[in-house]
């Protein structure tokens, strides 16, 4: 794998090399003083253009970065052009994700000075890297406050509660009815985004809600305490309908415990009517299944 001193010459020299280039700035993981600092953070580069229509046109100036082995840009279908919903104004700005056969990748873009200047592509992880006349602004040292856990208000947190409880109950029914990939989609996604919120609120109070725990949630071994984060680990569950109720009742023991810290710590009042209502039910629905309903699917 090519160095980040190799990497980041290729970048700047294509930049120098390009009358078409502006400016460039280095923005993501690698500007972050709190992100760990291994061999697979990408390289998220943003250069600064007079067009973009050129670079979209004919993507020959990414040969300077070596051979590309996989590669998704923003108007791909599925890709993350959809999924953050940035299919549009490709005249202002438009972007890829390259992935090279050393395994280095490159996320970079190419927006216009006048899209540059409203801030639309960029937040405080911001590091210049060339800047042919002053177009940059001048910003602070790089970091990850944009990013940091925020406080919840009551009503957030209530809300987070009693959508916990209620897509836990949908979970139930798609067990009963032996539907697994709508039980396990809204366990894994409705369900465990609830409890995630709820643990990211909790570290927020253990660390004076001045740290984040990354995309995805990527830190919270990080920052849970280490039987938290067990028990974290023990609801992930497969296939098998015994192993799936035990991870729920993993799940619920460790939001409850966790939100009546929270609820504590602010002075708001737990739901505990939305627990016992959510309870019930699935306390019914799992005492009418047959026993054979615990097989592995």
């Amino acid at each position: 794998m090519r160095s980040e001193d190799e990497m980041m010459t290729l970048i700047l020299n294509t930049a120098k090399s390009d009358d078409r280039v502006l400016a460039a700035y280095l923005k993501g993981s690698r500007t972050n003083p709190n992100a760990p600092g291994d061999i697979y953070r990408d390289y998220d580069v943003m250069y600064v253009v007079t067009e973009t229509e050129s670079f979209i046109k004919n993507t020959d100036w990414m040969k300077n970065f070596g051979k590309i082995v996989l590669k998704q840009e923003q108007d791909d279908a599925f890709g993350y052009g959809e999924r953050f919903h940035i299919q549009s104004k490709y005249n202002e700005s438009y972007s890829w994700l390259l992935m090279f056969e050393d395994g280095n990748r490159i996320d970079i873009g190419v927006e216009t000075l006048s899209v540059m200047k409203k801030g639309t592509n960029r937040n405080r992880l911001f590091v210049p890297l060339l800047d042919k006349a002053g177009y940059l602004p001048q910003l602070p040292p790089p970091t990850d406050e944009d990013f940091h856990i925020k406080k919840p208000s009551e009503k957030r947190f209530r809300g987070c509660c009693n959508e916990f409880y209620w897509c836990l109950c949908d979970v139930a029914k798609g067990i009963a009815r032996d539907e697994l990939p709508f039980a396990m989609t809204t366990y894994n996604t409705l369900v465990r985004d609830m409890l995630d919120q709820m643990l990211n609120w909790y570290i927020g109070i253990r660390t004076d809600y001045s740290v984040s725990s990354g995309k995805l949630n990527k830190y919270f071994k990080k920052y849970l305490p280490a039987d938290f984060y067990e028990e974290y680990v023990k609801t992930y569950t497969d296939g098998n309908y015994e192993h799936f109720w035990r991870s729920i009742d993993i799940s619920c023991a460790l939001f409850r415990k966790t939100a009546l810290s929270v609820a504590d710590y602010f002075n708001f009042i737990y739901p505990e009517n939305d627990e016992l209502a959510s309870g019930r039910y699935i306390r019914n629905i799992r005492g009418q299944m047959p026993r054979t309903s615990s097989h592995i699917l």
